[in-house]
């Protein structure tokens, strides 16, 4: 029942918030973060939790505004997304100022593999929309398997309508898919700041242990491919924005377990500093640090969902 019902309520936001008139869309949303805000649940203490270790010298009533301000802008992404299929080529190019994106050009113009490596800020699904509107860059990401198995159906049958090339997260398949890209001069974008398997690298993130994925570091030592931290942020226009920043170097020195860590750990700190600059804006409303992992019950279907794709 719960799975049906998850599916249920991604194709009513699907086929209904796309068919509002833009004002009454984007009311909606804010009255469902506000709603949302107002019962305290378990996803908005977790928010807050969260936004403590980013935040920690922030009061009780400055973390409360925080997480409002992050239910709505959590709010404006899944706004956006569900109505992201009927905006014109016009209006995605014009949703996004990408600064810095000349990391990105010369690596394409130099015939290098490019690996967009993000976390969860902003609408990371905007930004890839754009990618291939106003810049013509394919690119391929993961999605998560979920269930039910026509949810999945229905988040992959988004992505490529929105031009994406859609991998499923099936291990070594799916890894050896990207590398097969990025030697080709292709662009793979991960959303990479939270592991959902058990094989993540242990990283300092806000001064205490967490994991992230390690395919961005192996995909960039394996296959030569510059590795490039994004990030995005909204402010008062509509407008959103964002920076790739400066190639993260691969360590000469050391096992490739070792020059893995090292990388991540440097993705990590960039993460880091992105987040820190715009909290509002991090949607991650699910359990990162280790110390907040034990227990780790099994994802609902809803919850796994909300990975989008990561």
């Amino acid at each position: 029942m719960r799975e049906r019902l998850a599916d249920l309520g991604y194709q009513l936001g699907w086929s209904a918030v796309k068919r509002l008139p833009e004002p009454a869309a984007v009311a909606l949303g804010r009255r469902a973060a506000d709603s949302a805000w107002r019962r305290r649940g378990p996803r908005v203490r977790q928010l807050e939790a969260n936004l403590a270790r980013v935040r920690p010298d922030a009061d009780e009533a400055e973390l409360r505004a925080l997480s409002r301000a992050g239910m709505r802008s959590y709010l404006r992404y899944w706004v956006e997304s569900f109505r992201l299929p009927v905006w014109s080529a016009a209006r995605i190019g014009g949703a996004l100022r990408l600064e810095d994106q000349h990391h990105l050009t010369d690596a394409i113009d130099a015939g290098r593999g490019v690996v967009l490596a993000l976390p969860h800020l902003a609408n990371w699904d905007l930004a890839g929309s754009w990618l291939v509107t106003e810049l013509r860059t394919p690119f391929t990401t993961v999605a998560e398997r979920l269930k039910p198995e026509r949810l999945f159906d229905r988040f992959i049958a988004y992505r490529e309508g929105l031009g994406m090339e859609v991998v499923a997260h099936d291990g070594g398949v799916a890894f050896g898919k990207l590398a097969r890209r990025l030697r080709a001069g292709g662009v793979v974008a991960l959303v990479a700041d939270r592991d959902l398997s058990a094989s993540g690298v242990p990283v300092t993130f806000f001064g205490e242990t967490a994991t992230m994925p390690a395919g961005p570091a192996l995909l960039a030592q394996q296959t030569g491919a510059a590795l490039l931290p994004v990030s995005l942020w909204y402010d008062e226009t509509p407008v959103m924005k964002g920076r790739v920043m400066a190639p993260l170097p691969v360590p000469e020195d050391g096992t490739r377990a070792e020059r893995t860590a090292a990388l991540t750990q440097a993705l990590a700190d960039r993460f880091a500093d992105a987040i820190a600059a715009h909290p509002q804006d991090w949607h991650m409303l699910q359990r990162l640090w280790t110390a907040d992992l034990d227990p780790r019950p099994a994802p609902r279907p809803a919850d796994r969902a909300e990975e989008r794709g990561a």
